[in-house]
């Protein structure tokens, strides 16, 4: 068994078997959890090629199976399964136990325009390094939509995002080089900042909250789609 399925399978032991909690009852929303998955997956998949064709980054042997598709480890499509569902499923469980706990909307569409302004001027002077521009394009792209959401979800994932973030220390740290030999997961310098937090890219924070987030927009949508049809 590599090291990259085993941490992918440290990610969803937890989050799946308490997916069936009596009171999270996580499981009631797999409908619109799982195709929202797979539909964001596809997505960051097909750019995940194109990117390693590319040589952005790459994968270490030594920690992933023999098994490739499309140039990709079998550990990495995993990836975009596992790592979102554990992470829907924290937000989904700190929002259940802690309703209360999240930003006004004032304050969290002035973070996100800040946010955004801040990422167009790292792009104008950035925008030849391809993983920085690729990744932070995706950040506006999704805080922008998230303005635009009548349900606020920004409010409660700028909280939460902070607990998934201890998990993302970890499974990410691990990934880029922290704590073991070498890296699961190889980076070309020139396409990034060149900024690392312990071995982590700058950029892989922005990686993963833009993931979760247009997770978590599309959910919503599906809800409001389903519930529109049932109502009529």
């Amino acid at each position: 068994m590599s090291l990259y399925f085993i941490l992918l399978l440290g990610s969803i032991l937890v989050p799946l078997s308490l997916s069936f909690d009596k009171k999270l009852r996580f499981f009631k929303q797999w409908k619109f959890v799982l195709p929202s998955i797979v539909l964001v997956a596809i997505f960051y998949i097909i750019c995940d090629i194109y990117l390693t064709h590319a040589s952005v980054w790459g994968f270490n042997p030594k920690y992933h199976s023999n098994y490739l598709i499309w140039g990709l480890p079998i550990e990495e499509w995993l990836f975009f399964i596992v790592i979102p569902y554990a992470s829907i499923f924290l937000h989904e469980a700190f929002v259940l136990y802690f309703p209360t706990l999240k930003l006004s909307d004032k304050i969290s569409r002035a973070l996100s325009y800040v946010i955004i302004l801040i990422l167009l001027f790292v792009l104008i002077f950035n925008y030849y390094k391809i993983y920085t521009a690729y990744i932070y394009g995706l950040f506006i792209v999704s805080l922008s939509l998230s303005l635009l959401d009548k349900k606020k979800i920004i409010s409660r994932f700028y909280v939460t995002f902070l607990l998934i973030l201890i998990p993302f220390f970890i499974v990410n740290g691990i990934l880029t080089g922290t704590f073991i030999d070498g890296e699961v997961v190889w980076y070309n310098n020139s396409e990034n900042l060149g900024i690392r937090i312990l071995t982590i890219p700058v950029e892989d924070f922005a990686y993963g909250f833009s993931m979760i987030l247009f997770n978590l927009l599309l959910i919503e949508k599906l809800k409001s789609i389903t519930f529109k049809k049932i109502n009529q």
